[in-house]
């Protein structure tokens, strides 16, 4: 007698590890642990030189969900892709080894993904997992980021910085078959990916209630590898946005730069190599109005046309400055996103 295929999970949660012994066990056991239960694990060994393939083994002996697979040491994204290609469910859930995954996060991704056909990918809140006052930069972060919810706020705010937590989403397989999966490169994989697929179309929400505890600890990818150092960041979108820039602003190649710093130039002169030109600097700093920064001229925010006549695009990156930059130009009547738009 044949013996019968086993049924395709619904969900596939992709679980990359190196090295990550320390909270392992944690993170395979908040996934076996969930509500939803029509799902498979796919711890995916990166070539770990510490206990992390034991663990696997041991948590693989204990629930036939799990399916282990053992690389040779080649990094993130090969890990990522391996994970996709082995991937059965029609939905695809991250997850990383160092967080936790609350009780009914792919409960709540799985019904918000069936009930809302027209949705590529669910993410959800998250909470910051580590000392706040130590890690403020983190923390702040994860505020941002858990008030970037509808799919017009992710679209509005995404080239701010990446508007997801990597391990809290939720996408259906279809999005990488149309849109491919992870590209290796001196760049964020997840900004890359998020960028391309939302050019793309992609439609992305979240789900208003926490779903992943994200734990901030000092040897995380996302402290370490140069692919996330901020330069990498802007180097990345910057093709992205001149893309955009040139769909949306009615004054293509122009555009006016909000911020006149050393940092905040060369941050935007990323957009240089990709056909976009300067028109003029806004500064609310007094000591550089007046000045040329290669001949395009710096002046203040009191100055600036009148709405239709210029698009602006800001890269100021201090805290708060967003904030302001924003009530300064709603009062002078700018609509974010047809007039002007944040990149940093």
């Amino acid at each position: 007698m044949l013996n019968k295929p086993l049924p395709t999970p619904a969900i596939s949660v992709i679980l990359p590890v190196y090295d990550a012994a320390q909270t392992l066990d944690e993170a395979i056991e908040c996934i076996i642990d969930q509500t939803e239960t029509d799902f498979e694990l796919l711890l995916i060994d990166d070539g770990s030189t510490d206990d992390s393939r034991d663990i696997i083994e041991s948590w693989a002996k204990i629930d036939s969900r799990i399916r282990p697979f053992y690389l040779s040491h080649n990094g993130i994204v090969n890990a990522l892709n391996t994970g996709l290609d082995e991937a059965q469910g029609r939905y695809i859930a991250r997850m990383d080894a160092d967080d936790i995954s609350l009780p009914n996060r792919l409960r709540l991704q799985r019904n918000f993904l069936d009930a809302h056909p027209e949705t590529g990918l669910v993410a959800g809140l998250v909470d910051h997992y580590g000392d706040q006052q130590k890690n403020a930069g983190y923390y702040h972060y994860i505020n941002w980021i858990n008030k970037q919810i509808t799919y017009d706020d992710i679209l509005l705010h995404h080239f701010i910085e990446s508007p997801l937590a990597h391990p809290s989403v939720m996408f259906r397989r279809e999005c990488v078959e149309q849109y491919g999966g992870y590209r290796d490169g001196n760049f964020p994989e997840d900004y890359e990916l998020w960028l391309r697929w939302l050019e793309a179309g992609v439609v992305m929400q979240k789900i208003s209630e926490p779903v992943l505890l994200w734990r901030d600890l000092p040897g995380r990818l996302s402290r370490t590898h140069e692919r996330y150092h901020p330069d990498a960041f802007y180097k990345i979108k910057a093709g992205y946005l001149a893309r955009w820039l040139k769909q949306h602003n009615p004054h293509h190649p122009e555009v006016v730069i909000c911020g006149s710093g050393r940092t905040t130039r060369k941050r935007a002169e990323y957009l240089l190599g990709h056909g976009i030109r300067f028109k003029a600097y806004v500064d609310v700093d007094p000591n550089k109005i007046g000045r040329k920064i290669h001949g395009a001229p710096v002046g203040s925010i009191e100055d600036i046309p009148e709405p239709g006549d210029c698009f602006m695009v800001s890269y100021v990156g201090n805290r708060g400055a967003n904030d302001e930059i924003r009530r300064d130009l709603i009062l002078k009547n700018y609509r974010e996103g047809l007039d002007f738009i944040f990149a940093a």
